[in-house]
């Protein structure tokens, strides 16, 4: 009986704390939000005789000094090819209720690795930290903030979560010749890398989330649909489910770079 007694009493006590941990993950994540949002900003272009004006291309968000702003290089390339547009973020810094817009310009770019770091203009803003403590494996599990479709849903930053499902390398043999094209061709010799798939569905507008781990918001990876499908993002009715994300040690080593 007293051994009967006590292994009802354990299983109370495990039971117990499994809630209570669980209770404790649950909460971690809408924290971490909080601390996010702030750094989170819309990346575009301005030409005041557009309309509207402000012309969304992708998600970046805050690192380094308040003043730097990271996201895809693909979500720049060509942003100031229109004639008067210039290269700016629209930003909500903390307690604000409106938006504002800012200018940055282009401080260095990482193309194999389809990154960018922007300098912008005005006071710095709460930033994110590169790296997380604890290694990134299969399993586990992350979120992203930014902008999905923001041209359509506005400009409120939104939230995902999924998992790490797969490291895999980023070059991946061709089935046949006709599947080669100047990109893959051009990763090909650039050397392959790991990236990270998930299984959380990104769309158009959130190239350049950050991907971080929701107890802590250590940025873990950057959000990147179009360099890794080597096609424009596109078909919002047919969305894969799965999505890819850069390290972030190569974003490490582009912030490490400017700095020198």
């Amino acid at each position: 009986r007293a051994m009967s007694l006590r292994r009802w009493v354990g299983a109370w006590v495990w039971l117990w704390g499994m809630l209570l941990f669980g209770s404790a993950c649950a909460e971690g994540l809408p924290e971490t939000i909080v601390r996010v949002k702030p750094s989170i900003v819309a990346v575009g272009t301005y030409k005041a005789t557009n309309s509207p004006p402000f012309t969304m291309r992708g998600t970046g968000f805050v690192v380094g000094n308040g003043n730097l702003v990271a996201t895809n290089a693909h979500v720049i390339a060509g942003a100031t090819d229109q004639d008067g547009a210039t290269l700016t973020v629209q930003i909500r810094p903390p307690g604000a209720t409106d938006s504002q817009l800012r200018r940055v310009k282009l401080l260095a770019t990482d193309r194999d690795h389809d990154l960018a770091v922007l300098q912008m203009e005005g006071p710095a803003l709460p930033h994110l930290v590169l790296g997380a403590a604890d290694p990134v494996v299969e399993g586990l599990t992350v979120a992203f903030t930014g902008f999905p479709i923001g041209a359509a849903l506005g400009f409120a930053p939104v939230t995902h979560r999924g998992m790490i499902a797969a490291i895999t390398p980023i070059v991946l043999p061709a089935a046949n010749s006709q599947r080669l094209n100047e990109a893959s061709i051009k990763r090909v010799r650039a050397g392959q890398f790991l990236i990270y798939q998930l299984d959380a569905t990104a769309y158009p507008g959130n190239s350049g989330s950050p991907l971080f781990h929701p107890d802590t918001g250590e940025v873990v990876g950057i959000i990147n649909m179009v360099f890794v499908k080597g096609s424009k993002e596109a078909a919002l009715t047919h969305p894969s489910g799965i999505s890819y994300a850069i390290p972030v040690s190569f974003l490490q080593a582009l912030v490490a770079e400017i700095g020198r």
